[in-house]
């Protein structure tokens, strides 16, 4: 495959980028996105085989499994970074391995209903806390360790909401691609 298409496959939305300024209706937006996430996925995936689920959704992907772990793994994550972000001052969060992760046995091989549930328990949470959040709270900082990047909560916002369509986009494309 070429290069450009691979690319394509691998970020179907286009990475993340930051609006200036992050107006009220962005948030909105990334929040609806956050709270209808959980049940998108389990739209999309409720009729799919074992067989479809080991699926990749690119080559040298991970199977559609292995995604929707990773999803539920990565927000869990984000709703700590949220906390840390709201009670610590500018704290340098715990990055982690994501694609390890992706490796375990969990991850591999566990019914994909455990993280469906575990998604809908995390963005309740998380979804209930974001629309509480003050002007002065969304500007509150963390920093990721990878290259020292700071970020608002705010930012972060957009980011899981990003982070939610892109591996949407990857599961409906692969669904599409293959007539399931």
């Amino acid at each position: 495959m070429e290069k450009e298409h691979l690319e394509k496959l691998r970020y179907p939305i286009g990475k993340y980028e930051v609006p200036e300024p992050i107006t009220d209706e962005h948030l909105k937006k990334w929040i609806s996105v956050l709270e209808k996430l959980p049940q998108r996925l389990e739209n999309a995936v409720s009729g799919l085989t074992e067989e479809q689920l080991e699926t990749p959704y690119r080559p040298e992907g991970w199977t559609v499994r292995q995604l929707i772990h990773h999803i539920s793994d990565s927000h869990h994550n984000s709703y700590v970074r949220f906390k840390w972000g709201l009670t610590e001052e500018n704290p340098l969060i715990k990055a982690y391995f994501e694609k390890q992760w992706s490796e375990l046995f969990d991850s591999k091989s566990a019914p994909v209903q455990m993280s469906l549930d575990h998604l809908k328990a995390v963005h309740a949470k998380l979804v209930y806390l974001l629309k509480g959040l003050t002007k002065e709270q969304l500007e509150r900082t963390f920093v990721h360790p990878e290259g020292n990047v700071k970020s608002t909560l705010a930012e972060n916002i957009g980011r899981y909401a990003w982070h939610s369509n892109h591996h949407f986009a990857h599961l409906q494309n692969l669904i599409e691609r293959e007539g399931w």
